[in-house]
């Protein structure tokens, strides 16, 4: 949330890899100048239960010096910066800490490991997502740099909510937003038994349709670049054509984005539990952190 104190930021560390990138993403992130970051850490004392007292007090200390690594590597930029520990649950803990300090956004590690692409979205981060009011920064590695984010755009109000987040931060040195259309293609199947001339006018058909899907998804992008170049940045526009997903994260590498930006689908309450299918399949298979805006 925003207002006269500014916007919130809430960073979710455990001292994994992962979260440690989270806490490096935030210090590189392009904040508004009146910014307040804090941190959360999460011990759940219940786990220890039944265990010698040695055992206890070495499972605090351990979880004491994660919040204190990460609160002075925050206060390199904000020397306020304080990181809680939270008795609960890490998704609990995240959650109730966010609300208590009305983040305007959370800041947290993706955690999962798997087979397929070596990394597949964690249960802690996939629970934030789905509990949270306010968008969510999902890290899987640092980027090098945060200078350059792929926007994508869809027409729907959680694309035009992510286009306004990025309006609101300021733009860094050489600072670039891409901002990406998909057009699926539109076919009509089983034509093959139909005479020569039918065949040809679906066709033709065909065409006029993708056409005029193009030429909105245009119309749509400059509506979106106009807003962001009057904050400042400089907007790039690309309509591809074929499965969302796929040609999403091809505008990443192309764009050598640093972020990826997405827009959840939904409404209300419904939001909140259903980010779509693109969301979700850029969480499990993007190369870069990928900020989710509700």
């Amino acid at each position: 949330m925003t207002g006269a104190s500014g916007l919130s930021v809430l960073v979710a560390t455990d001292g994994s890899r992962h979260a440690r990138a989270a806490v490096a993403t935030t210090l590189a992130f392009p904040w508004p100048a009146d910014t307040r970051v804090n941190g959360v850490v999460a011990l759940r004392t219940a786990s220890t239960r039944g265990r010698p007292r040695y055992v206890v007090e070495a499972f605090e200390r351990a979880f004491a010096r994660v919040a204190r690594a990460s609160r002075q590597a925050l206060a390199r930029r904000w020397p306020d910066a304080d990181v809680a520990i939270v008795d609960a649950r890490p998704r609990d803990a995240i959650l109730a800490e966010a609300q208590r300090r009305r983040a305007a956004v959370i800041v947290l590690g993706s955690r999962g490991h798997g087979v397929f692409r070596r990394i597949v979205l964690g249960s802690v981060s996939r629970g934030v997502l789905r509990g949270a009011r306010c968008p969510v920064l999902v890290v899987r590695r640092r980027p090098r740099e945060i200078r350059r984010f792929v926007i994508g755009i869809d027409g729907s109000r959680g694309a035009r909510r992510a286009t306004r987040f990025v309006a609101g931060l300021i733009p860094p040195r050489a600072g670039r937003v891409v901002l990406v259309g998909v057009v699926e293609p539109h076919t009509i199947l089983s034509m093959g038994l139909m005479p020569t001339a039918v065949r040809a006018a679906l066709r033709a058909e065909e065409r006029e349709v993708e056409a005029a899907r193009m030429a909105k998804a245009r119309v749509e992008l400059e509506a979106a670049a106009g807003d962001l170049r009057r904050t400042g940045w400089t907007v790039e526009t690309t309509v591809r054509s074929g499965a969302p997903l796929h040609e999403l994260l091809g505008a990443v590498d192309a764009a050598r984005g640093d972020v990826l930006v997405v827009g959840a689908r939904g409404a209300g309450r419904v939001e909140r539990l259903l980010l779509g299918s693109v969301a979700e399949g850029a969480l499990n298979q993007a190369r870069v952190p990928v900020l989710v805006v509700k």
